[in-house]
C-alpha cells in the first residue's frame, strides 16, 4: 500500500545541529516542503492551532506525524505532548519522541501520554539517515494515516 503524496512531518527540536542533520537525513526520502521544524513546545503548538505566524495553511500544512524532542526550553516535549494529546482537533496525530534520552521514566510517561513510539538519537548521520528512511516508509507506505 502506498500513497501518491509524502507524508507532512512536523519536528519539534531545540538544538539548531540537531535540526539540521534531521533535515539533511530526511531529503533522502522526502521533499524538502515536506518536512517543517519549530524550536520549541511552545511554537509546536502555536503551529498546530494556527497561531501566527503559523496561520498560513499553504505554508505551514496540518502535519501527518510530528518528531518531537523531549528536553526543550520554554515548553518541553512531555508538556507538549499532553496539550496535544488533551485536545481533540490534534489528539489523532502521531507523535513519536525523538530524544538523547533512554531513560526508563521518560519511555514510560511518554506513552503514558500517548506518544505513538520512543527513538533514541543515534550517534551517527549514517543511523538518523536509517531511521528517517524506516519512519518515512512505515508512515506513507505500511499504516493508514487519519489525516
Amino acid at each position: 500500500m502506498s500513497f501518491e503524496k509524502p507524508i507532512q512531518i512536523l519536528v519539534a527540536e531545540d538544538d539548531e545541529d540537531d535540526k539540521l542533520l534531521i533535515l539533511k537525513a530526511f531529503e533522502r526520502s522526502l521533499p524538502k516542503e515536506n518536512v517543517t521544524c519549530v524550536e520549541d513546545g511552545e511554537a509546536l503548538l502555536k503551529y498546530l492551532k494556527r497561531i501566527a505566524p503559523y496561520d498560513d495553511l499553504k505554508k505551514y500544512p496540518r502535519p501527518d506525524i510530528i518528531l518531537l524532542d523531549l528536553n526543550m526550553p520554554r515548553k518541553d516535549g512531555r508538556e507538549a505532548l499532553a496539550e496535544i494529546k488533551s485536545n481533540d482537533d490534534l489528539k489523532s496525530i502521531p507523535v513519536i519522541i525523538f530524544s538523547t534520552s533512554n531513560n526508563k521514566d521518560d519511555i514510560r510517561i511518554t506513552y503514558k501520554l500517548g506518544s505513538s513510539s520512543f527513538i533514541t538519537k543515534p550517534s551517527s548521520f549514517e543511523e538518523l539517515v536509517k531511521i528517517t528512511e524506516e519512519i518515512e516508509n512505515y508512515w506513507s507506505k505500511t499504516v493508514l494515516l487519519p489525516g
